[in-house]
């Protein structure tokens, strides 16, 4: 499976775990990058101090490459300068153009990726100087930054990026995804909502069993639902109580929705949460945790059991090969 993504970013395997916020931790991105994909820390919010101690966390479990997501919604120059003074050879940016913070990570020896919803974006993209584009279909769960399924959005992307490897994201949750985004022209793909049942997420036990009972046609994406603090931000949950009593009172605005503030549910880590919070359910929180905002994509079909990390990324290899392998007989 090793290709010109793999050699660029220093893998072995064409597999890269989205940076899931809340669920991902160092441990679930070092088990990714030893099985031979690139695990991906989402270290966008909170301390310098905490980015750096996840950060070397996860240089302590793998001596292989990982990257750290940043969100160019809020202010990112002090992190990206902390992630280049730890060493951190992959950075990931999402959502905004990131403006010169992609010349000064090259400048340091780092390899880019930027997350895109379209072709124009992808072409931007490649102009500042981005190493690889991730093409994010709306199929993606969590934040959403295009409207383009990814069947249509990834050859398009790599008609429109020339030599640049694409990666493909949205709804790949096994080889059948994995073979049909590299018969597509990507590289690689970018799957998140797989990992969410593995045995290194960091989210509560509740949300993991849904993601395994749900189906396909399980989730909502909303233009602003959840209050994830930041503007204009889709995004794709699983359909819950929430989004069920929301809907049913006509889809009103942030301060007209029904049961917004309510008290759901308590973290010893976060505190009270409130209906409408934007909060990835960890495995200390309790109350109506169902009602809480579980972020999928719509490859729920496709999982059915819980493994580990590193035997998700073997899994999704294996069978993309012998899918592969098929298709040339």
């Amino acid at each position: 499976m090793r290709n010109s993504l793999c050699h660029m970013l220093g893998i072995d395997i064409p597999i890269v775990q989205a940076p899931m916020g809340g669920a991902v931790g160092p441990r679930m991105a070092a088990a990714v990058s030893n099985a031979g994909g690139l695990g991906t820390l989402p270290l966008w919010l909170g301390s310098m101090d905490q980015l750096r101690e996840q950060v070397r966390e996860t240089k302590s479990l793998t001596s292989q490459p990982f990257a750290v997501n940043l969100n160019m919604e809020h202010p990112q120059e002090e992190r990206l300068e902390a992630c280049l003074e730890e060493g951190v050879p992959i950075i990931s940016f999402f959502w905004k153009e990131p403006s010169d913070l992609i010349a000064r990570a090259k400048k340091s020896g780092a390899v880019v990726m930027q997350t895109v919803g379209s072709a124009e974006d992808a072409r931007i993209a490649a102009d500042k100087g981005a190493d690889i584009i991730v093409a994010q279909g709306w199929e993606s769960g969590g934040h959403v930054c295009g409207t383009v399924a990814a069947m249509p959005l990834i050859p398009s992307v790599v008609d429109a990026v020339g030599d640049l490897p694409v990666i493909a994201a949205g709804g790949i949750a096994d080889g059948r995804g994995l073979a049909a985004a590299l018969a597509l022209g990507a590289s690689g793909a970018w799957i998140g909502t797989r990992f969410l049942a593995c045995e290194e997420a960091d989210i509560n036990s509740l949300y993991q069993d849904s993601i395994l009972s749900a189906t396909e046609n399980q989730t909502s994406y909303q233009k602003d639902l959840f209050d994830v603090g930041w503007r204009a931000a889709p995004h794709r949950v699983l359909r819950n109580s929430t989004v069920d009593q929301w809907e049913a009172a006509g889809s009103p605005s942030s301060g007209e929705r029904p049961g917004e503030g309510d008290t759901i549910g308590k973290s010893r880590s976060r505190g009270d949460i409130v209906r409408y919070q934007s909060y990835t359910p960890a495995p200390d929180a309790e109350g109506n945790v169902e009602a809480m905002s579980m972020w999928a994509g719509q490859g729920l079909a496709m999982i059915n059991d819980v493994k580990s990390a590193g035997e998700i990324v073997r899994e999704i290899s294996e069978d993309a090969k012998a899918i592969i392998l098929n298709l040339k007989m």
